[in-house]
């Protein structure tokens, strides 16, 4: 669809415009909701291995700016559809074996995979958007409000808590990645996607969910 490459591997004719998928780990992990900042897209980059990855995977499409693209980055969050990570933890909810993370109080940044698609298309389609853009639900919640609310979709009692999954555990498991991917997350409201005129469809993730597990 490039069509034919010049001789720097560019291709001869580039397209109109260049969508690069990165996520919101890019302004680095928080552990505590309450003290999270709230992550603008002209904010820098975090630290630690997320952060880094999302910088330079981001820093690699700059060139595509010089031969006239417009480029647009969408930082996004957990993205729940009927497969992916909300697949994974079905079973354990189902199970009545669904538990906060750790503390619960580190930023769950989420997006329903119907906006995914639609903030997608609405960048391709708006010739004025360019630049990085958050791609989460406006609702923040925590990882301790996430698992309420996915407990009470799948018709768990709310009188019936489920343990918490143990951070050293976790830590045990999976090192690093537990650290900056389960124990912590951001806060990153999509103003500049609002603010171009794209309307989500699944604000809220009481709405979100009970769209997902009704079909």
């Amino acid at each position: 669809a490039l069509g034919a490459m010049n001789g720097a591997g560019l291709p001869a004719v580039p397209p109109a415009v260049l969508v690069q998928a990165s996520a919101v780990g890019y302004y680095g992990a928080w552990p505590d909701m309450a003290t999270a900042p709230r992550c603008g897209e002209g904010d820098p980059p975090g630290a630690g291995f997320l952060a880094e990855t999302c910088a330079r995977w981001e820093a690699s499409s700059a060139p595509a700016q010089t031969m006239g693209v417009r480029r647009c980055i969408i930082r996004s969050g957990v993205v729940l559809g009927a497969g992916g990570a909300l697949a994974h933890m079905l079973p354990a909810f189902k199970a009545w074996l669904g538990g906060p993370l750790g503390s619960g109080r580190q930023p769950f940044p989420w997006v329903h995979l119907a906006d995914e698609v639609g903030a997608i298309l609405h960048l391709l389609d708006t010739p004025s958007c360019s630049g990085p853009y958050n791609l989460a639900a406006p609702q923040a919640v925590d990882n301790a409000a996430f698992t309420a609310e996915l407990n009470r979709a799948v018709g768990r009692p709310s009188w019936l808590p489920a343990p918490p999954a143990p951070a050293f555990a976790l830590r045990l498991a999976l090192g690093e990645l537990a650290e900056e991917a389960l124990l912590a997350g951001q806060v990153a409201p999509p103003d500049r996607l609002t603010d171009s005129g794209y309307a989500f469809r699944f604000p809220t993730l009481r709405a979100a969910l009970a769209d997902l597990l009704a079909s």
